[in-house]
C-alpha cells in the first residue's frame, strides 16, 4: 500500500484538496481528512454520536458511518466519520476511514459503528508518522492522507496536495524536531554528552518511542521490535536516551491535556 499526505493551515483548504484527489479517480475510501479543535458541542449539533464505546479504546465523543463533512462546493468527505478524544491531542474529527484506523491505533477512541472497517485498513497506514500528524492537530492544522494500492496513483496524489499548498510530512516533522532539538541537546550535554555527534542515533530513538506500539512501554519491551526496525543502532546509549525522552514527551502531552 503507498500513501501520501498533506498538512494544511485551514481546514477549508484541506477539504478543496480533497474534492481536487477526487477528480483524478481517487475514491472516499482512499481519501481520509483529520480536523483539530472541534467541541464537544460543535460535534453534538453537527454530527450524529453514540455513547457506545469501544472496549479497550477509551473515551468515546462518539462515531458514525456514512456521516458527512462539508466541503468546498457542498461535496461529501469520506465513507465514515468518527469522532474521536486523542490523548495528548483533544478532540479530533476524522471523515475517512484511513484516518480513524490511524488515530485508533495510536490510542484514540473510534466510533463504534466504525470498527470492522477500521481493523480491514490497519495494515499499510504510516504509523510511523503518525506523531507528525499528531503536532500538526495541535497547532490548528488540518491533514489530508490518501492511501491506495496504486504507486503511480500515490504519486499522483502528492503532486496534487503540493499544488494545493500542502505542506509536506517531512518538512512538518523537521520542523518539529527543530522546536525541541534545543532542549534535547541541553538535557543531553548536560549528561556530559555530544549531542552533535549522536543526534542522528538520539533522533531515532525519540521518534522511535512514539510508534503507536512503543507508547508507554520501556525500551526492554520493546527492544525485540526496535532491533528489527533499527538494527544494532538501536543498542547504542544515545539511542536508549533518546527512546526515554520520546516516553517522557508522550506522557508529557497527556498530562498537558488532562489539565
Amino acid at each position: 500500500m503507498s500513501t501520501a499526505a498533506g498538512i494544511f493551515n485551514s481546514r477549508a483548504d484541506a477539504e478543496r484538496a480533497a474534492q481536487n484527489l477526487r477528480s483524478i479517480g481517487l475514491t472516499d475510501k482512499e481519501i481520509s481528512l483529520l480536523a483539530p479543535g472541534t467541541s464537544e458541542r460543535e460535534i453534538d449539533t453537527t454530527v450524529p454520536t453514540t455513547e457506545t464505546e469501544q472496549p479497550g479504546m477509551g473515551g468515546a465523543l462518539g462515531g458514525v458511518v456514512g456521516g458527512a463533512m462539508g466541503a468546498a462546493g457542498g461535496a461529501t468527505m469520506g465513507a465514515a466519520m468518527a469522532s474521536l478524544l486523542v490523548p495528548g491531542v483533544g478532540p479530533v474529527i476524522a471523515a475517512g476511514i484511513i484516518g480513524a484506523a490511524l488515530l485508533g491505533a495510536g490510542g484514540a477512541a473510534v466510533g463504534a459503528a466504525t470498527g470492522g472497517a477500521i481493523e480491514d485498513t490497519i495494515e499499510g497506514l504510516p504509523h510511523d508518522e503518525l506523531y507528525v500528524y499528531e503536532d500538526a492537530l495541535r497547532k490548528g492544522k488540518t491533514v489530508v492522507i490518501v492511501s491506495t494500492d496504486d504507486g503511480a496513483q500515490a504519486e499522483a496524489a502528492r503532486n496534487v496536495l503540493a499544488q494545493a499548498g500542502a505542506e509536506s510530512v517531512d518538512a512538518a516533522r523537521e520542523d518539529w524536531w527543530v522546536g525541541l532539538r534545543s532542549a534535547e541537546e541541553e538535557e543531553y550535554t548536560g549528561q556530559g554528552k555530544d549531542f552533535k555527534q549522536d543526534e542522528p542515533l538520539y533522533r531515532s530513538g525519540f521518534e522511535s518511542a512514539l510508534h503507536p506500539q512503543s507508547r508507554g512501554k520501556a525500551y526492554a519491551d520493546r527492544e525485540g521490535f526496535l532491533r528489527e526496525q533499527y538494527g544494532e543502532d538501536c543498542t547504542s546509549d544515545a539511542f536508549k536516551c533518546g527512546y526515554d525522552r520520546g516516553q517522557a514527551y508522550q506522557r508529557d502531552w497527556q498530562e498537558r491535556y488532562k489539565g
